[in-house]
């Protein structure tokens, strides 16, 4: 990997102004610049006690990728960087590993289907988001695979395609068009462990990320026998111990690299959907250390939500972290501001149109909150 500039003048000036690094800031009345190398083994990983974060999802490589040369796309994730920054992000989420596939050099997966060139975005992005200050978090999603067709093209070395092939392992199954990977198995979380370890070997990340999407169905046919062979009796609960099993390895696998890299899990934001729909057990995670070191439930409602009122879902994930020493960061809906919201219910369905400051109220709500930061999605 190339050399990083890690801290810059500029960039320090802003963020000894916006929030604190859990890494130290060299103190220096000249440029502060701390020069690290893959070779020197001493890359310290920029982390906020406070985080100001974006998710970048795998759909705007469309426009930041495809078609596009290496020099095209250091520019214009440069400048995706620098808006963040000029909003107060400290803190950005890249979806490297959205659909069983890349945006990264790795013998694990096949490209994305937006990286139509031969250069190494996540090696760029680093390095961009680093001379800004920024930290970096490769977002993974654990489970989700290619689509039927794009499965049936894949060369036949991929484990992934291997699986998908030979359904009586169960380590794979198709949903709705879709393959996902089986949490019910060991070698499926070891899986999803080497592809963080891929990463992070190879990669000066500050952290891994992941999201929602844990079971992607209810149906029990999806991991029967399995379930059967394991000899449980309440399904729901055995479910949510598989996806807590690969959590935790997850969580082990990125401190055994470096104890100051972080791991976060962004979960939805309605608790007992988590529960019953996704097997996500939330109340673990946050309420105690060693499964995450942040949480960050994607609250995507507005104040008046007719099932979810912004407010009070906020005082509930307060409840849920306590004093774990779990870091509590609130993720906040950008993107339906303007927009109407079918789910919201009679009362809540025009309050982004209505009230063009939701997204700034909810902003200062959780500065006055127990949460440390929020996190948006664009």
């Amino acid at each position: 990997m190339k050399k990083m500039l890690i801290l810059s003048l500029a960039a320090a000036v802003c963020l000894s102004s916006c929030s604190v690094p859990l890494n130290e800031i060299p103190s220096s009345s000249e440029s502060s610049i701390q020069e690290t190398t893959e070779e020197s083994g001493n890359y310290s990983p920029i982390n906020y006690i406070r985080q100001t974060g974006l998710w970048i999802p795998y759909m705007e490589f469309e426009e930041l990728m495809y078609g596009r040369s290496e020099d095209d796309f250091r520019r214009l994730i440069r400048q995706r960087f620098s808006d963040a920054l000029d909003k107060g992000v400290n803190t950005v989420y890249l979806h490297v590993h959205p659909n069983g596939d890349a945006y990264y050099e790795s013998k694990l997966f096949p490209k994305g289907v937006f990286l139509d060139g031969s250069y190494d975005p996540l090696d760029i992005a680093i390095d961009e988001a680093h001379k800004l200050g920024i930290s970096l978090h490769a977002w993974l999603n654990p489970l989700r695979l290619q689509t039927v067709q794009q499965m049936s093209a894949l060369p036949d070395g991929y484990t992934t395609k291997q699986w998908a092939d030979s359904p009586e392992s169960g380590f794979v199954r198709e949903v709705n068009g879709r393959y996902y990977l089986n949490p019910a198995y060991s070698e499926v979380s070891d899986f999803i462990s080497a592809a963080a370890a891929e990463i992070l070997d190879n990669y000066q990340v500050d952290g891994i990320h992941i999201d929602d999407y844990f079971y992607p169905t209810t149906d029990p046919d999806f991991d029967r026998d399995a379930f059967e062979a394991s000899g449980a009796s309440d399904l729901a609960q055995w479910r949510r111990d598989n996806v807590t099993r690969f959590v935790k390895q997850l969580y082990d696998t990125v401190k055994s690299r470096n104890n100051d890299l972080r791991f976060g899990i962004s979960p939805q934001g309605n608790i007992d959907a988590n529960y019953n729909t996704q097997y996500a057990d939330v109340k673990l995670w946050s309420g105690n250390k060693g499964y995450a070191d942040y949480i960050i439930p994607q609250i995507y409602y507005g104040f008046n939500n007719a099932t979810l009122p912004f407010e009070p879902t906020l005082r509930q994930w307060e409840e849920l972290v306590g004093n774990s020493g779990v870091s509590l960061v609130i993720g906040l809906a950008a993107y339906k501001q303007g927009k109407y919201d079918q789910w919201a219910g009679a009362v809540g369905e025009n309050e982004w149109i209505d009230d063009p400051n939701v997204i700034q109220k909810q902003i200062e709500l959780v500065k006055t909150s127990r949460a440390d930061g929020y996190a948006l999605y664009e």
